[in-house]
């Protein structure tokens, strides 16, 4: 009898389902949309409600597309949106509140009167993050101090408070869990005694003993049938922030091994290995995962804007249709023009973490028209990821072997050319683009017993390799360099 992984991607815009053979083959996708509900002060909110019954339905749509017997599904992964922050009613199994999402600022006055506390430094030593509203410990503070309900349940110690991988796993086997690389994002675990910290979670006013039990990310977090969907429950049984997810999906279980998921902004990440370090060359630190009983830590750099660059040439500017018309565009550019585009359209993240930057398009000549503005914008997404492999570099001490990519850009072959060629290093682009599905699913599945750890290695790359002539890549390092200086004043 043949059994089948389904792995489920909840990310920012969107529910996925996926549907895996016993070869570690997708055989099905199935996706929905959910409201993106935006307040007249720019608050960002999602109804987890909603992501939940989306979460049911897409599973049903996507066996029904694989044509598979759904009592063949031998195991569940799930990978998330990271720091998404959801608060629910542990009797009724209600939210109290709308998620607050992770590119939601609402929390900033919150993180203001923690950083008058001097609690600063430890809380960077212990999590790896600085103090910011972008991490769920700042926006769990908030729901607490402005939702009664929620403020009420956690004095009787019956809120459920957590990432939105903790609410799923609650909705679909009530278990109250979460994984080590989700922690790991909270800003409120220790990821050097692997425990919610709890002066850190008093700090934010957080009772760390009422927050979720904190597993290795390939355990059996529960079981579940889909709401009634299923006639035997099935183990979710790989769990991962859907970054990780990605970086487990591309087999980067070695030390020095590194990824870069293009999409709106950009995560690039390296495995560190088993011993945490933090980056003196502004990045930050998380777990990878806990794997097999083992630790892996990890280096990370975000971007603001990198695949945003191609939909502001396209709805801001008009200057494409599609981006799939980037390509030609970028090649048919003058070779000689020297337009450079900084898109700090709201600061520059890693490295630089300048949030008042603004974006700059510098260098011009009367060569200069719509195909090589177009080619800044991509180079520009190239040059910005070189800089965070860089940092990374100087803080592991090596030289990156390989890069392996995924999401939308990385069709573009000029972009992934250039970016080998920026990095003077291979880039490996791979035939498959659900990455953090297909992470959730390899773990899962590695762990039930279904796939040999081996299955990492299925799936199949284009390689683009560095090209360049040495002075050429130089000169072309030295004009984003001094744009950046125009940019970031020094």
């Amino acid at each position: 009898m043949a059994k089948y992984v389904l792995s489920v991607d909840q990310s920012t815009q969107g529910t996925k389902a996926l549907i895996f053979d016993e070869a570690g083959k997708m055989l099905a996708r199935a996706d929905l949309p959910h409201r993106q509900i935006v307040n007249e002060l720019g608050w960002v909110s999602h109804d987890p409600e909603e992501i939940y019954q989306n979460t049911l339905k897409v599973v049903r749509m996507a066996a029904e597309k694989a044509g598979i017997d759904p009592a063949d599904i031998a195991c569940m992964g799930l990978s998330n949106q990271r720091e998404t922050t959801v608060a629910w009613d542990k009797n009724t199994g209600k939210p109290v509140c709308d998620a607050i999402v992770w590119q939601c600022a609402r929390a900033a006055d919150v993180c203001a009167a923690i950083e008058k506390t001097d609690i600063g430094d430890l809380v960077r030593d212990h999590t790896g993050i600085p103090i910011s509203p972008y991490f769920p410990a700042a926006k769990m503070a908030w729901i607490l101090q402005n939702v009664p309900e929620a403020k009420a349940l956690a004095e009787k110690h019956q809120l459920g408070l957590g990432t939105v991988d903790a609410w799923l796993l609650w909705k679909l086997t009530g278990q109250y869990k979460t994984d080590c690389s989700n922690a790991s994002r909270t800003q409120l675990f220790n990821i050097r005694a692997l425990q919610w910290d709890e002066e850190i979670c008093a700090a934010f006013g957080v009772n760390a003993g009422d927050l979720p039990i904190v597993t290795d990310s390939d355990a059996i977090f529960g079981e579940t049938d889909l709401g009634g969907w299923l006639s035997k429950k099935i183990p979710i049984c790989g769990v991962l922030g859907d970054s990780h997810a990605a970086l487990f999906g591309h087999g980067c279980l070695e030390k020095g091994m590194a990824k870069a998921t293009y999409g709106t902004g950009s995560s690039i990440m390296m495995n560190i290995g088993p011993d945490f370090a933090t980056s003196k060359n502004g990045l930050v630190t998380s777990l990878a995962w806990k794997y097999k009983g083992q630790v892996s830590y990890v280096m990370e750099g975000n971007l603001n804007y990198t695949g945003a660059v191609i939909t502001w040439l396209k709805d801001s500017l008009g200057l494409i249709a599609s981006a799939g018309e980037t390509e030609a565009l970028a090649k048919a550019a003058h070779p000689a023009d020297t337009a450079c585009l900084v898109p700090a359209f709201t600061g520059l993240g890693a490295p630089y973490w300048k949030s008042d930057a603004r974006a700059m398009l510098c260098g011009m000549s009367r060569t200069t028209g719509k195909n090589e503005i177009v080619r800044a914008a991509l180079d520009s997404i190239a040059f910005q990821i070189h800089d965070v492999i860089a940092a990374m570099e100087k803080d592991a001490g090596i030289h990156l072997p390989v890069l392996r990519v995924d999401g939308g850009p990385t069709r573009n072959g000029y972009l992934m050319q250039f970016q080998s060629d920026m990095l003077n290093t291979p880039v490996s682009c791979p035939e498959a683009e659900e990455l953090s599905g297909i992470g959730a699913a390899y773990m899962a599945g590695i762990a039930c017993g279904l796939y040999p750890e081996s299955v990492l290695h299925h799936l199949q790359y284009q390689a683009y390799r560095p090209s360049m002539d040495p002075k050429e890549r130089a000169e072309k390092l030295d004009l984003w360099e001094d744009a950046i200086h125009k940019v970031i004043p020094s």
